[in-house]
């Protein structure tokens, strides 16, 4: 935990019960144990979270974090944000109101590879720039050429074939973290805020499982650390 001095930061952390793509995907095995129990067990380990808390509708779930993750708090996650369209915009502002803290930190079950020292690193990151800088959120460097749906050249002129390596940088966001205050949610009604930081993690921490390849994918990864 820390101190008192420092800022109060809460890690949310939503879980479906349900998943479109991946069956049963947020409690699924990776690595032998479930796939939630990764990020949770890398928060517990980042010293500037005064608190984790999970918003799910999973008994699955609910039933593991009373047992493995006591310290973490547990929000029932109603039914009328329980459907597919819903905005995690819309859950987020739900969670901060059972959930009181200056500052929040939302991540997902899905990145399982996020590492304690980056989540460390985005949260001094942040704390160092606001209130000029109200939110962070994580991002992957491309340097690759890309178009539009019509076939349209959006970073480069197709008629200069200049090194991918060369061009100017374009980032996605990877989904792996967000950083913002109450007072940005509360006022933009969304995590990311009016001035934000785009905060580059790196690659192989990055993935995001969506679909079964991913799963597999993410499997063979952690192998290989082992390795």
């Amino acid at each position: 935990m820390p101190p008192d001095s420092l800022p109060s930061i809460t890690a949310l952390v939503p879980m479906r019960h349900h998943s479109q793509r991946v069956p049963q995907k947020n409690y699924r095995l990776l690595d032998g144990k479930p796939l939630y129990q990764h990020i949770l067990s890398t928060l517990l380990t980042v010293p500037e979270i005064r608190q984790i808390v999970v918003d799910t509708d999973s008994p699955v779930i609910i039933e593991g974090l009373h047992s493995m993750f006591p310290a973490v708090k547990v929000i029932d996650r109603p039914k009328e944000l329980r459907a597919d369209d819903i905005s995690m915009n819309t859950i987020l502002q739900y969670d901060i109101s059972h959930a009181p803290a200056e500052f929040y930190l939302q991540t997902h079950s899905t990145n399982p590879l996020l590492k304690a020292e980056t989540v460390t690193r985005a949260i001094k990151t942040f704390l160092a720039a606001y209130p000029e800088r109200d939110s962070l959120f994580s991002v992957t460097r491309l340097q690759t050429r890309l178009y539009d749906q019509a076939g349209r050249a959006l970073n480069h002129d197709p008629r200069v074939l200049i090194q991918t390596q060369d061009l100017p940088p374009v980032f996605e966001e990877n989904s792996c973290l967000y950083l913002f205050s109450a007072a940005t949610l509360a006022k933009n009604a969304t995590r990311i805020g009016d001035t934000p930081i785009l905060f580059e993690t790196p690659r192989e921490e990055s993935w995001d499982i969506d679909e079964e390849i991913d799963f597999k994918l993410v499997e063979m990864m952690i192998q290989s650390r082992k390795r």
